[in-house]
């Protein structure tokens, strides 16, 4: 701090305290502004492919107006049998007597529903209207009936008056039959599932929903179709006769908000629970835990008021930068108040003197660690992600509230509130950690030792260890899926804490892992788009070209039946002229050499189209008055392909589209996210390299001016950069990702990094000035100083550690990784450090004989 501050703060702490107590409540008229912010789109940045998103979903729709369909995974020993189809029905019949789902229900489609057509028709083959259903079932589509509830009671008659032989007669019939009727019912089934029997243990419920408000980004779903997707898994049998797991764009959004909030009423506890254990252990004093504590308070209200004050909203990352305040909050109390207890050994020393002193030593560190920790966080500025410039810009506001809090505003209150206690007789004289010998004083005293007998010999174990961590950087891949925001269902012993802490029941997740292991997802596609000259037939040429690519390609779903699971403008025209005779004769005229391609007046195929189904006509073909702009080809991709199989495909699938006046690009949720994460790595990587040049920089020149040699802090950022090599070698080895909250991980080690070795250095600094030899200047340094270290790092950590039961996996993986930051910070701060800087003494000359 700065020449002056010290004694200014001890010996006016009255006007001190008062003046952060109205800067605090200025600043925190800001906090009832902060909003909340949830959509998944604030993780992506513009580019290409997310303006091609943005084009399809504003100019594609599957019936002409803005719908979604959610998938219901149904089980049962055997969902086939009479009793459960039966079961189904009932819960179709539900969701259409229930007003909340009815509000946006448009329609449903189940192979219940099939099976019972056939019943009530009494024909072994299905009558065109059931056909038709089918096939706009499989593009989502399909207006709002009336009829529809009343359908179902005459359907649930149907199958109500059958046998159980009967039933499994007509499974067969609409299971096994060829052509269009078997491969529409199959989508319904699983991939295991064996066309012809009649028996399975799984199968889907389709639900089409209208989306009011029209499109939206992920994780923002309107509050409608949220509470209806909620009360579609409310409505689910609680008799056991068959299990119900729905999944949605509404209850995606739905579980994410819950999580969010989740995660905060329960990580949040928890933390100060921990930080307060340990603070118990390491103050042993009620007034000081208080202090701390309270000055947690004060970093929050400070943080997110400002974050109000500036329209900062929060989102999911922010819980992290909650924990974050918490651990470091604590890690500054701890200096201050370790090294005023080391001031004021007797009560012979008066608390504002002992104060004075204390900041006057431990200040310029705080000073130090505040500017390079800002600096670590700053560099998130780079990212091309605002989610990331906003976490660096909050983070940031963070440590400098911190500084002003456990610098000015504690420090002031405990020289009144200790001067008070001592006036009316309380001893406040209390022992600093390490300082009185025992176990503690001997495990710091290692790295001493060894830095004074071996230095060398600690330096190259740790450029060993460096170099692998190193190498296992270069295997850290990046991550951004919605699933990274969704919460696992949480334990039993999580569920039963007390009430306002405990969570609630997550499904989202586990319907996620069934779709993608037996199913096909609905969600996991990916979208060709082509625009220029599209009404050209070389385009449909090479079109066709790219969906032989598309239907051939290895990371393509297929359907139970083989078929895979691509729609483009030419599937459409195949099935719509297979149930129309005037558009197959449309297009037949139009097909000079007989391959099914229009070869001329293509655009009055597409009117042709238009007129016979406009509603899946629109979902592949984008007219705007009358003139035809884009096609888009729909293929959806396995849920648990590679990330680089899909986009070597999709590069495939459009290089047979993308030429002669035609612009292919591929596009979609997938894409978008793949382009995020790369993102994200960058983030990490432009953190790393900008973090710790800029800190390297700021170090030697403050050193080169205050200690007169700028090798002193190259020599204190040397620990950080080996503790960054072990941090990336862990996740290497944990196979744990970059990702939106761990790719802040970079220039978090550089700040916690930083913070540890300026303490050390600083001690040392000062010890060596009046030190009779360097071993003895390093012993009371690591003793001194490596106390409150020590301190710190197991609150910090415990801090963190909480982050463990999160409920949110990306969270828990957060909590793990930094634990383990502090950790090795920790380490390479007592033990390598030392080392250093002994072999900075000898190189310089500085000090005495280190002996």
């Amino acid at each position: 701090m700065m020449v002056g501050m010290p004694r200014f703060v001890a010996e006016n702490a009255r006007l001190v305290v008062v003046g952060m107590l109205v800067a605090s409540a200025v600043i925190g008229a800001g906090v009832p502004m902060v909003e909340r912010s949830l959509s998944l789109d604030q993780f992506q940045t513009d580019d290409e492919a997310a303006d091609a998103l943005e084009y399809v979903a504003a100019n594609f729709s599957t019936d002409g107006s803005e719908t979604t369909t959610a998938q219901v995974v149904v089980r049962d020993e055997n969902v086939l049998d009479r009793e459960t189809l039966v079961a189904v029905l009932e819960y179709e019949r539900a969701l259409w007597d229930d007003e909340t789902v009815d509000e946006t229900l448009v329609d449903t489609h189940s192979v219940a529903e099939l099976v019972a057509t056939a019943a009530i028709t009494e024909e072994r083959d299905w009558t065109n209207a059931t056909r038709t259903k089918i096939a706009s079932s499989d593009t989502g589509a399909g207006p709002p009936d009336p009829e529809r509830a009343s359908d179902i009671d005459a359907q649930l008659d149907a199958l109500r008056s059958l046998s159980d032989d009967e039933v499994e007669r007509l499974v067969g019939d609409v299971l096994a039959g060829d052509g269009n009727r078997s491969s529409q019912a199959l989508t319904l089934l699983p991939d295991y599932y064996e066309p012809g029997t009649t028996e399975t243990n799984a199968t889907l419920l389709v639900v089409t929903q209208e989306t009011p408000g029209g499109s939206f980004a992920p994780g923002a779903a309107p509050d409608e179709l949220e509470a209806s997707q909620t009360a579609m898994q409310d409505l689910a049998p609680t008799d056991g006769s068959l299990t119900v797991l729905v999944y949605g764009d509404g209850i995606v959004s739905t579980e994410i908000t819950d999580s969010m909030v989740d995660s905060v009423l329960l990580v949040g506890p928890l933390a100060v629970a921990f930080v307060l254990i340990v603070l118990v252990v390491v103050y042993r004093d009620l007034l000081d835990i208080l202090l701390g504590l309270a000055g947690i308070g004060l970093v929050l209200v400070w943080t997110f008021g400002t974050m109000g004050w500036v329209g900062i909203p929060f989102s999911q990352p922010f819980v992290v930068v909650l924990v974050l305040l918490i651990g470091l909050s604590i890690d500054y109390s701890l200096h201050v108040v370790m090294r005023y207890r080391e001031a004021r050994p007797s009560g012979e020393v008066a608390p504002s003197r002992a104060m004075a002193v204390a900041l006057g030593s431990v200040g310029v560190a705080l000073v130090y660690v505040t500017a390079t920790t800002v600096i670590g966080f700053l560099s998130n500025l780079a990212s091309p992600l605002e989610i990331f410039r906003n976490l660096g810009l909050v983070s940031a506001i963070g440590i400098v509230a911190t500084l002003a809090v456990f610098g000015l505003f504690v420090p002031a209150l405990k020289v009144e509130l200790d001067g008070l206690l001592e006036r009316h007789g309380v001893d406040r004289v209390k022992p600093a950690v390490g300082t009185g010998g025992g176990s503690i004083s001997r495990l710091l005293g290692v790295g001493a030792t060894l830095a004074t007998r071996a230095p060398a010999a600690v330096i190259v174990v740790s450029l060993v260890v460096s170099g692998i961590g190193a190498y296992g950087a270069t295997t850290v891949d990046a991550s951004f899926e919605q699933s990274d925001f969704l919460a696992e269902d949480p334990d039993d012993w999580v569920k039963d804490l007390p009430g306002p802490i405990a969570p609630g029941t997550y499904t989202t997740e586990r319907a996620i892992h069934t779709l993608e292991a037996d199913f096909v997802r609905r969600d996991t596609t990916a979208s060709i788009l082509l625009t220029g000259d599209v009404t050209n037939p070389a385009t449909l040429e090479r079109l066709d070209a790219a969906r032989a690519t598309a239907r051939d390609g290895p990371v393509t779903a297929t359907y139970a039946d083989g078929e895979p699971a691509v729609t483009d403008p030419i599937t459409l025209m195949d099935r719509v002229a297979a149930a129309n005779e005037s558009f197959a004769a449309t297009r037949s005229a139009a097909d000079v050499d007989g391959d099914g391609i229009p070869d001329r007046n293509v655009t009055a195929v597409y009117d042709a189209l238009y007129r016979v189904a406009p509603d899946d006509a629109s979902n592949v073909v984008h007219r705007d008055d009358g003139d035809y702009e884009a096609l888009r080809m729909v293929v959806t991709v396995d849920g648990g392909a590679a990330d680089v199989a899909v986009q070597d495909q999709l590069d495939s699938i459009t290089a047979d589209a993308d030429r002669d006046g035609v612009d292919a690009i591929a596009t979609g949720d997938g894409v978008v996210n793949r382009l995020t994460a790369d993102q994200l790595a960058e983030t990490a990587l432009t953190s790393l390299f900008v973090a710790l040049a800029s800190v390297l920089v700021v170090l030697a020149v403050a050193y080169r001016v205050t200690e007169g040699s700028a090798s002193l802090g190259v020599v204190t950022i040397a620990p950080v950069a080996a503790t960054l090599t072990w941090v990336l070698g862990t996740m290497a080895l944990l196979d744990i990702p970059f990702n939106i909250v761990t790719g802040m991980i970079t220039g978090l080690t550089i700040g916690l990094g930083v913070d540890y070795s300026l303490h050390v250095t600083e001690r040392f600094v000062q010890e060596l000035a009046s030190a009779d030899a360097t071993a003895l200047a390093l012993r009371e340094t690591v003793t001194g100083t490596g106390g409150a270290l020590l301190s710190s790092a197991a609150t910090t950590a415990s801090g963190f550690a909480v982050l463990l039961v999160a409920i949110l996996p990306f969270l828990q993986s957060f909590g793990l990784i930094t634990a383990l930051t502090i950790g090795y910070a920790f380490l390479a701060s007592v033990f390598v450090l030392p080392s250093l800087l002994v072999g900075w003494v000898r190189i310089v000359g500085r000090g005495a004989d280190p002996s």
